[in-house]
């Protein structure tokens, strides 16, 4: 059937061919030789290997040339499984499948471990909204098990607000995103660094050169209560760090710690032509040096002041606040030439909040409860590169796309949990 053709009738008479049994080479390929005999077109083909078993199942139109019937190629297919001691069930019906409903979503599941318990409640709360699931297959099994669920029948907004629940209430991660081409568009990915691209705060790691870490503690923890905005916290915290000597940032430069997966989220990403950044609170002296190990395409942060060799105890240039994470994240986009809701922000606090809202998918990464309850997505597991999941990328592609560029790559680019 040409592409100009319509799609079969829904009166026309068509079979479910369902084959299953342990899997081998050829069982396709055998498959449709056998049904080639007949003349029948192919309306559907669905496989699954799982473990070393098949299920393939042809959604097939009824013979009609040559007088074959259809009692014939039901004869003829059975012959054939038993041959390879394979399982065939045939059922009559009309037409083509029946259209999914409006409203599709993919539904991502992230557990450590995925338990039988908490798949049953995720798909009864699918259920619950008047979805049905699709499709299911497996994105990663390590360092997380990952599931993604085809969703249709219902919007959105509503499943994000069921799942979220749910996966609260049985400890697993869940994340929603509206199905469509964007989906697969190239995009920009801004993250925020502290506890989010890097496992330390910055500011802490100065304050520990200085001898400050107590008053600094107490300066957070006052923003922390509102009792100070961003801005007033970042002035007093850096007034603590006046006197320090330069040579103190290449130390703690080295003493930073990437989030396990950060390497691997960051190498995929590029592969696949997107374009990356930060945004951070923290020191451009920290997130340059960030930016070219890395291999970033953009980097935005507050500036130590450094005079006659010191730490004056001030910022300078432009402060990136709240507020200031969205507006680079925008800014950033329209360098980028991708529109906003192409754009995918990744952070952990309340000061990320503008960014996860502006973004097109907003992922609370290890958050604070309500950046948690306001983004698209949530991921609560240490490894930074389960963010691909979101994305429709399986943990099988990227170590595929590994072992191509394994004689190019220095072992210890890897993470962890790579090895």
């Amino acid at each position: 059937m040409s592409a100009s053709q319509p799609p079969p009738a829904s009166d026309v008479r068509t079979l479910l061919v369902k084959i299953f049994g342990k899997d081998r080479p050829g069982i396709t390929a055998g498959l449709f030789d056998t049904l080639a005999a007949y003349s029948v077109d192919v309306i559907d083909i669905e496989q699954v290997v799982t473990r070393g078993r098949i299920v393939l199942c042809a959604l097939i139109t009824a013979p009609t040339a040559g007088g074959t019937s259809e009692g014939e190629l039901r004869a003829t297919v059975h012959s054939w499984t038993d041959s390879l001691k394979l399982q065939a069930e045939i059922i009559s019906g009309t037409g083509d499948n029946r259209p999914r409903g409006s409203g599709r979503s993919h539904v991502t599941v992230l557990g450590n471990p995925l338990t039988a318990e908490s798949t049953a409640a995720i798909a009864a709360s699918i259920t619950a909204t008047g979805g049905n699931i699709d499709r299911i297959f497996r994105l990663a099994k390590y360092p997380v098990t990952a599931v993604e669920f085809a969703v249709s029948g219902v919007e959105t907004e509503p499943l994000r607000t069921a799942l979220a629940t749910a996966g609260a209430g049985i400890g697993v991660d869940v994340a929603v995103i509206s199905a469509g081409l964007h989906r697969r568009a190239q995009r920009l990915v801004v993250m925020d660094v502290d506890s989010t691209l890097i496992q330390d705060e910055v500011i802490e790691l100065f304050a520990a050169h200085a001898g400050c870490e107590a008053e600094v503690a107490e300066v957070t923890a006052r923003a922390m209560r509102g009792e100070l905005d961003f801005e007033q916290s970042l002035h007093a915290r850096v007034a603590l760090l006046a006197g320090l000597d330069a040579s103190v940032v290449e130390k703690v430069r080295a003493e930073v710690r990437l989030t396990p997966g950060a390497r691997t989220l960051i190498r995929t990403l590029k592969r696949l032509g997107y374009q990356v950044g930060v945004v951070s609170g923290g020191f451009t002296q920290v997130t340059d040096a960030l930016r070219e190990q890395l291999g970033l395409d953009f980097a935005s942060a507050n500036t130590l002041e450094i005079v006659d060799g010191k730490l004056t105890g001030r910022v300078v240039g432009e402060i990136v606040d709240r507020a200031g994470k969205a507006r680079l994240l925008r800014r950033f986009a329209a360098e980028a030439g991708v529109p906003l809701a192409q754009t995918v922000a990744i952070g952990d606090g309340a000061n990320d909040l503008d960014m996860l809202n502006a973004a097109g998918l907003g992922v609370a990464f290890n958050a604070k409860p309500v950046v948690r309850e306001a983004a698209h997505a949530a991921v609560n597991v240490p490894f930074l590169d389960t963010v691909l999941y979101l994305l429709g990328i399986t943990r099988e592609e990227v170590e595929a796309a590994d072992c191509q560029d394994d004689d190019d790559d220095d072992d210890d680019d890897r993470d962890d949990h790579d090895r």
